[in-house]
């Protein structure tokens, strides 16, 4: 092999190797967020619950729940009529059903507090709540202080975007 050869190669494969690299760094960051239910059916939830996470980060939804499909649905107007729970500038989403072991995903690009829900168990209080960013965050819209067109349920499951901040992932008793 030549040394103009050699040097050729040995370029390429640097630039490739950095170009991967960049593209590497420069990902988006997934955080992962199971539906889950007991066996028998007789409680559903998100798992976690609340969870932090930075702006831009893409959320996968996976049902891990044998018996049951689900949603993941954030409140807004434009999704059956709910009063909005999310940023003003965010872009509302619907799963549509999941099956068991389908996923569906969504990057959440406005600073803020955004609460959803599955449709079919909503009044189960199957709920969760997603802090993106943090307070000082230009357009920063903290959590809807509406308590009317949420059960008690919901209200209950919803942990505070305090308490999400501070620990950064909140489960349940049922995630084990």
């Amino acid at each position: 092999m030549t040394a103009s050869r050699r040097l050729v190669l040995t370029l390429g494969g640097g630039a490739l190797a950095t170009l991967t690299m960049a593209a590497r760094i420069g990902a988006a960051a997934v955080e992962v967020i199971e539906m889950r239910g007991t066996e028998r059916g007789d409680r559903v939830w998100f798992a976690p619950r609340g969870l932090a996470v930075a702006t831009g980060t893409t959320l996968r939804f996976v049902n891990l729940d044998k018996g049951n499909s689900h949603t993941a649905t954030a409140y807004h107007p434009a999704l059956f009529d709910r009063r909005r729970r999310i940023p003003a500038g965010a872009q509302p989403w619907d799963s549509d059903f999941l099956l068991p072991d389908e996923s569906f995903e969504v990057t959440l690009t406005a600073p803020g507090v955004y609460d959803y829900y599955c449709l079919p168990h909503e009044m189960a209080g199957m709920a969760g709540r997603i802090v993106v960013g943090d307070p000082a965050d230009p357009g920063w819209e903290d959590a809807s202080s509406d308590t009317e067109d949420v059960s008690p349920e919901v209200l209950a499951s919803l942990p505070s975007a305090e308490d999400i901040l501070a620990r950064g992932r909140i489960g349940t008793e049922l995630d084990g």
